[in-house]
């Protein structure tokens, strides 16, 4: 028998999982860890945390499995959209921490990016657009307001091409990854763009020359990492990719018009088509499977797990630390006293934009608001009106989608909000479509081990097929629909009444701060 690995490097932590090649999930490992936000608006992580994580969570699956060594036929490394990536020296030696996905301080450079180049011309090659999201513009703001910093870079590496490089020496970069960086990937030739690249003044040695498909063997395990993780020199290590896609794979995705909404710390909802109008306001990347031919598409909150995480926290302190002894789950608790909260939590709306937001505004000034409060609501109410506002948020994305009827009519629906009764609900009344939930909870580290598998020649993805078991589908109510319609167009709204505040009340913080907002110190 051979076993496989699949490993993905989170925000907020890393797991890895064994899995045989019929699809027997034999052991898992987690190591958790921490973002640094030394500002409000940024955030950081240091590469070495997660190498770290990567090979203590593989030695430790590993040994929890009870597998000889020599039968694990390959592994397989996802990872977090890594904004700017890792940026290396001429050692090979990070120059200072990854600005992650979340971080959203070059909204300057994003404007300098759109006198410079347009937005017409990044979306005709890229089919991405301007944001601090992406993360052409985090290398860039660390060219203006770093230079010694720059002036050291010799390239930029993305989380698990990052961690791959240090397991086997070897650098490449996915399809995937290289195109989710926005401005500097032609989308349609599948290259880098060196119009662009020439454009805004990024040095196209800066970026791996070897570009692979996520199932491509990229080296194997050295000896010294080898013996780190307890496993043979030369183990096959394939190339992976940015985790929303991996797990969207995972969870069985792999034809045009199959959609995935993936609510972890942020939210994803994306679909997989092959190729044309992309959607202005949305993300697109190469898909991890045949990535020469499909793209995936998506959109999705900065915020979404992660307000839940807020909310416990702020609201929940004492269910929690009762769960930290045994009793029952906070979420649980807190989903059952909102699940008595009617449609719409009697007037309350949520915008959930508590770290700015991407897709489909892309708006570094949006903030967090709650609206409607009068003294009759209580915590269930706002609780209520927290998963309504994620709701609401997914279905913004799927409509700034240029679909045109083609996704199919399941929404398959994975993370943490899987675990929540209500939350699934919710989606479906909010949304229209039947929503299914895997049964297994392994998402991107099923992906992971279907690439290791395809990649070394063990499986194809045909023969996956059977490994994913969904939950029975969850309907849509027609007269719960009807009324969140009302609510929807009412959130809509309150965003679009609120932007100039928001850009208003942005302004002043930053003045009244001497100019930098301080809030996150």
């Amino acid at each position: 028998m051979n076993y496989l690995i699949g490993t993905d490097i989170g925000t907020s932590g890393t797991k890895s999982i064994v899995m045989d090649t019929n699809g027997a999930l034999l052991a898992s490992s987690l190591a958790e860890y921490g973002v640094t936000t030394p500002r409000a608006l940024w955030a950081e992580q240091w590469p070495e945390v997660w190498v770290e994580a990567v090979k203590s969570t593989i030695r430790d699956a590993v040994k929890k499995a009870g597998i000889p060594p020599e039968s694990v036929g390959g592994i397989c490394v996802s990872g977090l959209y890594g904004g700017s990536g890792v940026p290396l020296d001429d050692e090979m030696r990070p120059v200072r921490p990854c600005m992650i996905w979340m971080d959203r301080r070059a909204d300057d450079v994003s404007r300098m990016v759109e006198d410079r180049v347009g937005f017409d011309r990044l979306y005709r090659i890229t089919r991405n657009g301007l944001d601090p999201y992406y993360g052409y513009t985090k290398i860039l703001w660390i060219k203006e307001h770093e230079p010694e910093n720059w002036a050291r870079i010799r390239c930029f590496l993305p989380p698990n091409a990052y961690a791959i490089y240090r397991m086997t020496g070897e650098v490449a970069i996915d399809y995937s990854s290289a195109g989710n960086l926005g401005g500097i990937f032609d989308m349609e030739r599948r290259c880098w763009s060196g119009e662009l690249m020439e454009a805004l003044g990024i040095p196209r040695a800066m970026m791996p020359d070897r570009v692979v498909d996520s199932s491509a063997v990229v080296g194997g395990l050295t000896p010294e990492c080898a013996a780190e993780l307890g496993l043979p020199a030369g183990t096959p290590v394939c190339a992976g990719g940015v985790d929303c896609t991996v797990a969207t794979l995972g969870l069985g995705v792999t034809r045009p018009g199959q959609h995935v909404a993936v609510i972890g710390t942020s939210m994803t909802w994306g679909f997989v088509h092959g190729g044309g109008e992309t959607g202005r306001e949305l993300i697109t990347m190469p898909y991890v499977k045949d990535a020469a031919d499909l793209l995936f598409t998506f959109g999705g909150a900065a915020t979404a797990g992660a307000l839940t995480r807020w909310f416990r926290g702020a609201f929940a302190e004492l269910e929690y630390r009762e769960e930290l002894q045994g009793g029952k789950n906070a979420y649980a608790r807190l989903d059952e006293a909102a699940a008595e909260i009617p449609p719409g939590s009697e007037g309350l709306l949520v915008l959930p934009y508590f770290m700015g937001e991407r897709a489909p505004i892309w708006d570094v000034n949006a903030r967090g608001v709650v609206f409607g409060l009068d003294l009759h609501h209580t915590r269930a109410h706002l609780f209520r009106a927290f998963l309504e506002a994620v709701a609401f948020s997914l279905r913004h994305s799927m409509e700034a989608a240029p679909q045109g009827g083609v996704l199919d009519e399941r929404l398959v629906l994975a993370g943490g909000v899987a675990k929540s009764p209500l939350w699934r609900q919710i989606i479906a009344d909010v949304t229209g479509f039947q929503v299914v939930c895997p049964k297994n909870d392994v998402e991107a580290n099923l992906g992971d081990v279907v690439l290791a598998g395809v990649g070394t020649g063990l499986l194809d993805y045909a023969g996956v097929e059977r490994w994913n078991v969904f939950d029975e589908p969850v309907l849509p109510d027609a007269a719960r629909r009807k009324m969140y319609e009302r609510y929807y167009r009412e959130y809509l709204e309150l965003y679009r009444s609120l932007k100039p505040n928001m850009e208003r009340m942005a302004t002043v913080v930053k003045e009244l701060n001497g100019g930098g907002d301080e809030r996150g110190r």
